[in-house]
């Protein structure tokens, strides 16, 4: 049986691309989705198309594009520890414009016309939603486990717009500690936080040692619903 979601590899801006996931009506509210330090892998393809069929324009940007165009690593061994060097050596200061431009290039597509958009990510990606909702304009994110948002807590006022968060209870990145500023930091705000129990960091990956079906399906239902709720609804109010 054919996939009712077409995809394809789509330019962002020279040299940078993301994988665009498209759904079976062709058109629809656009979202991002952030990569975890592994590249646009078969797994995040995998949940863009997930996604797509829920609806959603997804587009995956390749944040790595600068040092391994399209680069596709896996979660063990030197593989993993390729990951960790890549994340090691990005650059913080090309988070800003590479979303930027990402964003520019979802809202500009005509299958997203007047639609909203909204970013989710898992881990390192986590936080690059959170830096979308926080300077790019966007209309909602979703960030799962997101490694260091914590961290940038000051920027939690520039947001704009609804957030949800996802944390693993037994992370071994993410003490409840830095879970618990977060929530602190975006009391009597439009955010969620939620804490999967016993769930690892990873648990949403089915490719990962670490996957927890039990937490990954409440964690995309919810997920789900919300940027459902928050991105369905056309700019300036029509369905």
């Amino acid at each position: 049986m054919t996939s009712p979601v077409r995809t394809e590899w789509i330019s962002i801006a020279p040299g940078f691309a993301g994988y665009l996931a498209k759904p079976p009506a062709g058109t629809g509210p656009g979202l991002l989705l952030y990569q975890e330090i592994f590249g646009v892998n078969a797994h995040i393809r995998a949940v863009a198309e997930q996604y797509a069929l829920a609806g959603f324009v997804v587009l995956a940007p390749d944040v790595f594009w600068r040092q391994a165009p399209r680069v596709e690593l896996g979660y063990e061994g030197e593989q993993r520890q390729r990951a960790m060097g890549l994340i090691q050596s990005y650059q913080q200061a090309d988070a800003g414009p590479d979303i930027g431009a990402a964003v520019a290039t979802l809202r500009a597509r005509s299958e997203t016309a007047g639609r909203k958009v909204g970013a989710i990510g898992y881990c390192f990606g986590g936080r690059l939603a959170y830096l979308a909702a926080a300077s790019a304009g966007i209309d909602a994110a979703a960030a799962f486990y997101g490694g260091g948002i914590h961290n940038q807590l000051d920027l939690a006022p520039a947001l704009g717009c609804p957030i949800q968060f996802h944390y693993a209870g037994e992370d071994d990145h993410i003490p409840p500690a830095a879970v618990e500023s977060v929530r602190k930091a975006f009391e009597g705000r439009a955010a969620e936080v939620f804490v999967y129990e016993g769930a690892k960091h990873g648990f949403n990956c089915w490719d990962r040692a670490s996957y927890q079906p039990a937490a990954a399906a409440l964690a995309h239902g919810r997920a789900l619903a919300f940027l459902a709720a928050n991105l369905f609804q056309r700019r300036g109010g029509a369905g």
